[in-house]
């Protein structure tokens, strides 16, 4: 009898669950288990969908800053190289397109996106890197040349003697002549011809009023004949600086500079160095 009643409730429970599958029956208690199951499902599916998408919007603000500061690398670099901004428009979308082919294209997935922004971080961390590098190497190109003798030291574009052999205005025999003469009234302004340390500042036999400043690099330009000096040893000057007033002092037959350049202490021709005009 015992068997029986189990084999009836078997039975039954079978049958149960046969409706329940094949007949369309709806219970109420196993659908709202089924549903909370799918919803549950579809909830862990948007949390991991939605912490994808703050992974990638974290990534994206990550970018932008990295264009900002690309950009503003990009504006000191032209700055140092002379490039005008103006011919650099870093805001302008650079021209793209072509024909679109029939059935060459694809929808792309989340994980496909999330690897092209991960590749295209990669490509401007890269160009970061390499402009900063530019940047350093111009900068130290642009301190090169700025220690470089080049400016004028007068406002005078002539030479009233030049670099060379000679006859000595004051013996008429011919002489070594180991800088330039510029022409000019007494008082214009001296201006060193770049930057560097005041290494004499003093009254020579022979250039009266001088004044050497050592650019680095073995340089150093030489100023004579001064009727003011307005620097003194050890002084740091500036390109362009207003350091003396031309005068007649020392060996001189009337009011002009004497300029030199000397490298390693063996003078040099000035004019390879000057930026004249024309």
């Amino acid at each position: 009898m015992a068997g029986f009643s189990i084999f009836m409730v078997l039975s039954a429970a079978f049958g149960y669950l046969m409706l329940f599958k094949f007949g369309g029956v709806q219970v109420p208690m196993v659908q709202k288990i089924l549903v909370s199951s799918l919803q549950s499902e579809g909830a862990k599916e948007r949390m991991a969908t939605q912490q994808r998408l703050t992974a990638m919007a974290i990534k994206v603000g990550e970018m932008q800053a990295q264009v900002l500061r690309l950009e503003a690398l990009g504006e000191r670099v032209a700055k140092v190289s002379g490039i005008k901004k103006e011919e650099i428009n870093f805001d302008r979308k650079p021209g793209r397109g072509g024909p679109l082919i029939p059935g060459a294209t694809t929808n792309i997935s989340l994980e496909d996106f999330q690897q092209e922004l991960a590749n295209l971080g990669r490509a401007l961390d890269d160009k970061t890197d390499h402009m900063a590098v530019m940047e350093a190497m111009l900068s130290r190109e642009q301190v090169r040349k700025a220690a470089l003798p080049s400016a004028l030291p007068v406002n005078i574009g002539f030479f009233s003697s030049n670099f060379g052999w000679r006859l000595d205005p004051f013996t008429g025999q011919r002489a070594m002549h180991e800088g330039v003469d510029f022409m000019a009234e007494p008082g214009t302004p001296i201006k060193a011809a770049a930057g560097g340390i005041v290494v004499y500042s003093d009254i020579h036999s022979g250039y009266g009023n001088m004044i050497e400043v050592d650019h680095g690099n073995g340089l150093v330009s030489r100023y004579a004949h001064a009727s003011k000096r307005l620097v003194k040893e050890g002084d740091v000057v500036l390109r362009g600086q207003k350091i003396g007033e031309v005068g007649s002092t020392g060996r001189s037959t009337g009011p002009h500079l004497h300029f030199e350049v000397l490298l390693n202490g063996t003078p040099q021709n000035p004019t390879r160095y000057l930026n004249l005009p024309g």
